[in-house]
């Protein structure tokens, strides 16, 4: 991936043979100055080094949206911060970062602590070494002491006891030590469906610069087997469009509260921010988000809903960063060396030569099905939001939860694969956040470790919530096999749940439930396995 004479290059200035002060290295998801240990001196005291890999771009079928997003945002900011004032060394290699900062003739080099758990093992014979000197990442809201005060270094881990020690250190939504409206959360006042009303904003669309036009031609080269497609004038790729895509999510706050849990097929967002891809490259600051947030007039519902899901995303860096990335964990575990999450197919391009065990509370062993990579299983709801996946590289939390992660569950998945599929295709996941989420959350992979109980429903709730039973094939009421799929989990696994007192009346409804239901459960979930197992790629 060579940048030759591009668009890019010409207009980036050749800073080698500048001598400041210190070289600081910034990684892919460290776009922002704030996070220089420098800030306060000259910015000419300070180079910042910045590296593409090719490497790294390909160690996984990473979504060319994705891949679009980092390397667009990536160069933007080579050049904004050039403009600060500070020299930049902008490294393009087909190796990895820790090899390409080995051949730097830079005796010391300053980085920032990654927050991928993945990059700092990658870094840290560096470390160990003296050629790097690491520094605290001060893009974060808490520090990992509070998390330990209140919920210690072993699981189980909760998220509102930490969430109420987040209030209370931090005095944000509370009178005095009373939260503000009465109640830590309101959550049970965001779950309206929606039904058209309030309008829905229209999607943002950016200017395509000529480096993204520039980017998209690099990505469709160099990873053209990758799933997806790229469109950059619908992410922000500079500081002007994140500063734009703020203003955005800000101005439709106060409708997010009420629908934070409502899908559509009539709208892919609703009032969601969008930010959380910015975020976690640190285009936006989460302190400035969440000031932000704290600035607007809204219901308190909605800001409630947003501080809540800000803190959420500190809770499970800690919750990563303390278990090791599970590995800590003392339970059942399975044994993956697939990990393309199935993208290629029955191709042995991504398999492990050390293949390594992971949490499977439930020991869920199917493959995940091609359907979440074609959007062809032939249930509605499934195969919109896999398609607005394939398509934007995105959908909200509740798609991700209730649907993806859902259905997948019911099939017995491996959560592996599909922590990986979510790896992959989502533009806003990174290890630290897609794996507490998808193995603690979307799954029952990590037991009651992060979560009291699976999320798993039938089609009641899918219905309810959102529009896409009403151009399915299948009646929710009648025939929608997820019901069926829903019930023979719970019949299934019923010996695992015994001991969890949030099971007993689902436990209870499913002894209940007539043998020759359980039988057409047990058959419907033998036929979705099948039909949807049989991994033939159709794009």
């Amino acid at each position: 991936m060579g940048l030759g004479s591009s668009v890019f290059v010409s207009k980036l200035r050749d800073d080698t043979a500048a001598q400041p002060k210190r070289w600081l290295y910034l990684l892919y998801d460290q776009l922002n100055l704030e996070l220089n240990p420098w800030k306060e001196e000259p910015p000419e005291s300070t180079g910042i080094i910045l590296i593409e890999s090719v490497s790294k771009g390909k160690s996984r079928p990473y979504h060319k949206q994705k891949l679009g997003l980092i390397l667009a945002n990536m160069r933007s900011f080579a050049l904004e911060t050039q403009e600060k004032g500070h020299p930049v060394r902008y490294i393009n290699t087909k190796s990895s970062y820790s090899e390409a900062l080995e051949k730097l003739e830079i005796p010391l080099i300053h980085c920032v602590n990654p927050a991928e758990l993945s990059t700092r093992e990658e870094l840290e014979p560096l470390l160990v070494s003296g050629r790097l000197q690491q520094h605290p990442h001060t893009g974060w809201l808490t520090p990992r002491e509070w998390f330990i005060q209140e919920l210690g270094s072993n699981p189980p881990f909760r998220m509102d006891k930490f969430y109420r020690k987040f209030r209370k250190e931090t005095g944000i939504l509370m009178d005095e030590k009373t939260p503000i409206g009465g109640k830590y959360s309101f959550d049970s006042e965001n779950r309206m469906p929606w039904k058209g009303v309030p309008i829905a904003p229209e999607e943002q669309n950016f200017e395509l610069l000529d480096t993204d036009s520039e980017v998209e031609d690099l990505v469709n080269e160099i990873f053209y087997d990758h799933p997806g497609e790229i469109d950059l004038r619908k992410i922000p790729t500079n500081h002007e469009q994140a500063s734009q895509s703020l203003i955005f999510a800000l101005k439709h706050l106060p409708n997010f509260g009420p629908f934070e849990d409502a899908m559509s097929s009539n709208s892919k967002g609703l009032f969601h921010s969008r930010l959380a891809a910015l975020i976690n490259i640190h285009r936006i600051m989460p302190k400035k988000l969440m000031e932000s947030v704290l600035s607007v007039s809204a219901p308190m519902n909605s800001i409630e809903g947003f501080v809540r899901q800000l803190i959420w995303r500190e809770y499970v860096k800690h919750v990563h960063d303390i278990t090791d990335g599970f590995r800590s964990i003392t339970m059942n575990k399975t044994t993956t060396a697939r990990r393309d999450a199935m993208w290629y197919g029955e191709s042995d391009r991504r398999i492990s030569t050390n293949p390594e065990s992971h949490p499977n509370r439930l020991n869920q062993v199917n493959n995940l099905p091609m359907a979440y990579w074609n959007g062809d299983s032939g249930l509605h709801c499934l195969d919109t939001v896999v398609n607005s996946v394939l398509e934007d590289g995105w959908t909200h939390h509740i798609p991700r939860l209730m649907v993806l992660g859902n259905i997948a569950s019911l099939l017995d998945i491996n959560p592996r694969q599909l922590t990986d599929w979510f790896h992959a295709a989502f533009i806003d996941a990174y290890d630290w956040v897609v794996e507490p989420n998808v193995l603690g959350m979307g799954t029952f992979a990590l037991g009651e470790s992060m979560m009291t109980k699976p999320y798993v429903s039938g089609a009641a709730y899918i219905n309810r919530m959102s529009d896409y039973c009403e151009q399915c094939q299948f009646n929710p009421k009648k025939d929608c096999p997820i019901t069926n799929l829903y019930w023979d989990f719970i019949s299934r696994h019923s010996n695992a749940f015994r001991s969890n007192h949030r099971m007993s009346m689902p436990l209870r409804n499913s002894e209940r439930r007539d043998v020759t239901k359980k039988d057409e459960d047990a058959k419907v979930f033998q036929d979705w396995s099948r039909r949807l197992g049989s991994n033939q790629k159709c794009l």
